[in-house]
């Protein structure tokens, strides 16, 4: 029986253990925090995680989506908070179309439970990685409490430990290693809006709450407990900035200003801010992921800012696309392994492009009456024929089409939608069969790639 040694057991980890051993190896996973298990979560503590079909399709290949669904909240679209407080809903697909809001810390207990079912797996907490030897497939670790230092061997090394992946840092030491780290301007502090005296939600269960404001935005997503974890994404300097909310009176007059509805929702929204940490957005980009048997997967390896919703969903099809290649390969894993940094880094690289700009979007867009037209007329192509059209937040979040062939079409949709939009009455004549038939003679003209 092969051995592999997962690093990291968030949920990119644990999933990948859960599944080597299904698959009939091994398994010993080491992870440098506590079991969070063994300890209270608190809604609040992260942000909230968007589960989408990528997602679901690795838990339906563990046999635990079920379990999953007990704790995840559907969302089925984006209900928009202008500065007056109105509010307007924006659909995500289709009807019963939906991404589920779940608790970071939930899904990754569900997960190590599924890890730890089998006799095969074996678990290590409050222990970190000090060092990987790729050439002899060895990695170091060090006990967090009592100082001792071990080394792991394993047939297959799978390093999970997160975008300051411990096992990539060695990596980046050896020859012709490309590496990328880039923190964007803004960062985030997230906020937790309680439920009601009476336990009820304050807004829209269903929904994924924005309040765009161009330039930064404030986001909230449901919890089971009947609160929402809410997101502030701002730039660092500038006239709106975390720079400039430095005193409570700061605080308290930037958001009765620009979040009036949330503002008086909130029944300590000073100390409630002040409580959570101002955190930082990073995007990796690195190759090759593989170095002998040793594999980075998920945030070590392709690390994306959180506004498409993808990052965990890109991870935990970096899990399914693995286990699906390792049937191609018929059990071949040292093929497999390489044959999935060489598929999946380009789909890596277009994720990342496409979260970055799905935050213009969110921030800036989501209020513009042209961006509202626009999307009214994909989606109509999209209903009466889907065949031709699928809007890009569709082939992203509730298909399978691969992110760097997703990326490529919204390109061309934004080509064929610049000249659809460009007629000076199309707010008119916008749902109408001429309109439909110039949208896919463009689309089937094959002139705007």
């Amino acid at each position: 029986m092969k051995k592999a040694l997962v690093i990291g057991g968030g949920l990119v980890g644990s999933m990948q253990a859960a599944n080597l051993a299904r698959r009939g190896l091994r398994v010993k996973l080491i992870e440098r925090r506590l079991d969070l298990r063994k300890i209270e979560l608190q809604a609040g503590k992260s942000i909230n995680l968007a589960l989408s079909t990528r997602g679901w399709k690795a838990l339906d290949m563990l046999g635990i989506s079920d379990r999953v669904k007990k704790i995840a909240i559907p969302m089925y679209g984006r209900q928009i908070h202008d500065i007056h407080g109105n509010e307007s809903f924006q659909s995500y697909g289709k009807e019963g179309q939906a991404i589920y809001s779940v608790s970071r810390g939930e899904l990754n207990s569900v997960l190590l439970d599924a890890a730890e079912s089998y006799d095969s797996v074996e678990m290590n907490f409050q222990t970190k990685c000090v060092g990987v030897d790729f050439e002899n497939s060895l990695a170091h670790f060090q006990d967090s409490v009592t100082g001792e230092t071990f080394e792991e061997q394993a047939d297959l090394i799978f390093a999970t430990d997160g975008a300051f992946s411990a096992a990539r840092a060695d990596m980046q030491r050896t020859a012709r290693f490309n590496y990328q780290q880039e923190f964007i301007p803004h960062g985030y502090r997230e906020l937790l809006l309680p439920a009601s005296s009476k336990g009820d939600y304050l807004m829209e269960k269903n929904a994924l709450h924005i309040w765009p404001r161009g330039g930064f935005m404030l986001i909230a997503l449901p919890n089971p407990d009947g609160s929402f974890t809410c997101t502030l994404f701002m730039p660092y300097e500038g006239e709106n900035s975390f720079g400039n909310l430095d005193s409570d009176e700061a605080i308290d007059s930037f958001f009765k200003k620009q979040f009036p509805d949330f503002y008086e929702m909130m029944p300590d929204l000073v100390g409630d801010y002040k409580s959570h940490p101002l955190s930082d957005l990073v995007i990796i980009r690195c190759y090759p992921w593989l170095k002998n048997t040793t594999c980075l997967m998920g945030d070590s390896s392709h690390a994306i800012v959180p506004f498409y919703g993808q990052g965990m969903n890109s991870g935990f099809e970096d899990c399914s696309v693995m286990d699906d290649l390792l049937d191609e390969n018929s059990g071949n894993w040292l093929a497999t392994l390489d044959a999935f940094q060489k598929k999946r880094k380009p789909d890596a690289d277009a994720i990342a492009e496409l979260a970055m700009r799905n935050y213009i979007e969110m921030r800036d867009s989501v209020a513009d009456p042209n961006f509202i037209l626009r999307k009214k007329i994909e989606a109509s192509l999209h209903e009466n024929h889907g065949d031709k059209w699928i809007p890009l937040y569709s082939q992203v979040t509730f298909s399978h089409i691969r992110y760097s062939e997703a990326l490529r079409e919204g390109k061309r949709h934004d080509k064929i939608m610049a000249e659809v939009m460009n007629r000076p009455d199309i707010s008119e004549v916008w749902n109408t069969l001429e309109i439909e038939s110039k949208a896919l003679e463009l689309a089937n003209s094959g002139k705007l790639l």
